[in-house]
């Protein structure tokens, strides 16, 4: 019976990279490509560059004022826009265009349409016209909707986003135009992340706007976003050689290698040639699509890595975020690597998030910078407490949000967050609070000063007034927070509209006290100063600065009364309650319909993804793992029955052979088990077969690996048939 040789495989891969092989030319060296960032920067966008140029100058004011003040677009001015865009897109190369939306499944979807139109001559032209470009209809039936739509309701519209631009999408076969746009149902019922986002911005621009008025201050504000991106790059070579790598994203089988991230030497470490080749076309990528990528870096595991874009308007940051998961998947095949977005691809070492840096602001101003003086500057102080009201009051809200199967590998480890929902604000604000708590008023902050290196050829440093926490979950950072919860792979529309609505409640409910007061004849720095100390004395549990890994802060948290929803489904649970739907209705965001929608399709999303796995782990054990365990044992035996026979004694051999069996036999054991629960399936409707999969399906996978990862200890490398952590993690 032949054997499949691992050990190939790393050298295959360890040798399949040549920095010229990407210069279409043998022998000849790859000239770098231009990053002249300023020529390359929006050029496939249809942006305001673009629209300055092309369109009559009523068409493109009425633009810009439908993207800077969110003024609705007359559509009659569609056909104009459609024109030029066309027109754009075909000096680009595109031949066909797409409404490029994003469903419930959390990425992206497109239809493409060909510009072409026969005409009597026989021949064609390319048309577009204001009716293509403001809806399309994709068959909406196929899309999760939660029981929004029934399976034989088939129709959907999707609709133009002018806020976000069009985009062109360059391949080596040729080129496309996307168009960024919200996907409704026929009933009007959203079937997207967008819509609620949208909604979502422009409750907090109503309820923000009104509070700044009463600091003498008329300006629209903007919820901008900043998503980190982590994520794992592995050699393609061990990617097609691990099933569940290409079926489910993660490893579902695999020992831990002798050596991980311990020596922690990985982190900002120099950055592999062939990752930073890989890093540098992704920016260029989206440099051209108009995405402001300003960081990259090793992370800490060996084989992670991250991107980082500057802030931007949340909605246009969720559609650039998929952009980058997107770019990031199709450019790492041009290098012979794949790249893994799972939050928790290889056990036993850090995993991946997607940090989520949210603030709000006016067109001159970030509304969360404290300023040199923090204690004297009311106004933040003001938004900074409806921070943490927001924060406190829907902890359960928040945790939802980022609830799904992979993160739940992640969430309280030692690369993230605990499960538990509180607010790092550092040592400068802690303590302004602190005497706004005690005497109802703050009188000085706390300097960072300088601080000396000790060596005269070093520059004195400015040193901030407090550190930084990675343990938090809500952590500021300067003049933002900073969400850590959500995973890797996730969107981040959800998350960031949740965060702007809970804050859209806190600044209405905040105002409207504070009008009372000054209904009441209070003046408005006492009504402020009264109610920012009421709301930090109320709120103040929410704020946690320690160590969110120690067990004494679980037990803090749970003296405080602070939610510790530990899985995806604990945290879903929450998602419908009464005060979630009230929220969400009164501030237009998702009607009762639509929060039930998202809830079911999340356990949908759960069960299925868990139920995937168990099925993938369950055939790979069965057909990969045990089959090579038993050749093994196979020839050990054999080995054992010649060594009898010659009168050699093989005390080592036999106890192998034990060894062997008796992993072969948990394995069995497992395997079966394992194979009795995915059958099983836990029910008729979505709730009771997600319950199933945590509590059964989870701990049966979980035995078949402890097995099979104790037999990949000791099969030798010529028997085992799937590449192992130490390959993958290490071959760059």
């Amino acid at each position: 019976m032949p054997r499949i040789t691992a050990r190939f495989d790393t050298l295959a891969a360890a040798k399949g990279w040549d920095g010229d092989a990407r210069s279409g030319a043998a022998g000849a060296r790859a000239v770098p490509e231009s990053m002249d960032i300023e020529t390359l920067f929006g050029q496939h966008t249809f942006g305001l560059a673009e629209m300055r140029a092309r369109l009559p100058k009523q068409v493109y004011k009425a633009l810009c004022r439908t993207m800077d003040h969110g003024e609705p677009l007359d559509p009659s001015m569609a056909d104009v826009v459609a024109l030029a865009m066309k027109e754009w897109a075909l000096e680009k190369g595109a031949s066909h265009y797409t409404h490029w939306f994003q469903p419930l499944t959390g990425s992206t979807a497109e239809k493409h349409d060909s510009f072409i139109t026969p005409n009597a001559g026989g021949g064609a032209v390319a048309e577009f016209n204001g009716k293509e470009l403001i809806q399309g209809e994709p068959d909406a039936s196929s899309f999760p909707s939660g029981g929004l739509r029934a399976t034989f309701e088939a129709r959907g519209y999707t609709a133009w986003d002018p806020t976000s631009p069009a985009f062109v999408v360059e391949t080596n076969a040729g080129c496309y135009l996307s168009i960024p746009t919200a996907f409704a149902s026929w009933t009007g019922e959203a079937l997207d992340t967008k819509i609620p986002l949208l909604r979502s911005m422009s409750a907090l621009d109503g309820q923000a706007s009104r509070a700044l008025k009463l600091f003498g201050v008329d300006s629209r504000v903007t919820a901008t976003c900043g998503p980190e991106q982590e994520f794992f790059l592995i050699d393609q070579e061990f990617f097609y050689r691990r099933p569940d790598l290409m079926t489910t994203g993660r490893t579902l089988l695999g020992a831990k290698p002798p050596r991980g991230q311990e020596l922690e030497d990985h982190y900002f470490g120099s950055i592999p040639d062939r990752v930073l080749a890989f890093m540098m076309e992704v920016e260029r990528t989206l440099y051209r699509l108009g995405v402001p990528v300003k960081t990259r870096h090793n992370e800490v595991a060996p084989g992670q890595f991250e991107m980082a874009p500057i802030y931007e308007n949340a909605n246009l940051a969720a559609d650039h975020q998929q952009l980058m998961m997107i770019t990031l998947r199709k450019v790492a095949r041009n290098y012979g690597m794949a790249c893994l977005l799972h939050e928790k691809p290889f056990a036993g070492v850090n995993g991946s998030g997607k940090h989520l840096n949210w603030s709000l602001g006016t067109d001159s101003a970030n509304l969360l910078e404290p300023g040199d003086t923090p204690h004297d500057n009311m106004q933040f102080l003001f938004f900074c407490t409806a921070v943490l009201r927001a924060v406190e009051r829907h902890q359960d809200l928040l945790r939802a949000s980022v609830a799904h199967a992979g993160n739940d590998h992640r969430l309280g480890a030692n690369e993230a967050p605990p499960a538990i929902i509180s607010v790092f604000l550092g040592d400068q604000l802690t303590d302004v609070l602190e005497q706004i708590e005690r005497a109802g008023t703050a009188t000085e902050s706390k300097q960072g000063g300088l601080l000396g290196l000790g060596s005269p050829v070093l520059p004195n440093l400015p040193q901030h007034a407090g550190d930084r926490n990675r343990t938090s979950p809500f952590a500021f950072t300067g003049n933002k927070f900073e969400f850590r919860a959500p995973g890797s792979s996730q969107s981040v529309s959800f998350a960031a509209t949740v965060l702007n609505t809970i804050m859209a409640e806190s600044l209405d409910e905040m105002t409207t006290a504070l009008e009372a007061e000054l209904a009441g004849g209070a003046s408005f720095e006492d009504a402020l100063s009264g109610l920012i100390a009421a709301e930090v004395r109320r709120v103040k549990r929410i704020v946690f600065n320690g160590d969110g890994y120690s067990q004494d802060w679980q037990d803090e948290a749970e003296r405080r009364g602070l939610l510790n929803l530990r899985t995806t489904l604990d945290a879903l649970e929450t998602l419908p309650g009464e005060k979630n739907r009230a929220l969400f209705e009164k501030y237009g965001v998702l009607t009762h319909r639509e929060l039930e929608s998202r809830h079911e399709v999340a356990l949908d999303q759960y069960f299925k993804t868990v139920n995937i796995e168990g099925e993938t782990t369950a055939d790979m054990a069965g057909t990969m793992v045990l089959p090579a365990a038993v050749r093994y044992l196979n020839d050990l035996v054999a080995a054992a029955d010649r060594t009898r026979t010659l009168g050699v004694e093989t005390r080592g051999l036999t106890r192998t052979v034990q060894i062997v069996n008796e992993l072969v036999d948990e394995l069995r054991d497992a395997l079966d088990a394992l194979v009795a629960q995915n059958a099983e399936l836990g029910g008729e409707d979505v709730h009771s077969k997600a319950y199933h999969v945590r509590d059964n399906v989870i701990p049966a996978m979980a035995q078949v690996r402890s097995a099979a990862d104790r037999l990949e200890k000791v099969v030798p490398d010529d028997y085992w048939p799937l590449p192992t952590y130490r390959d993958m993690l290490f071959v760059k």
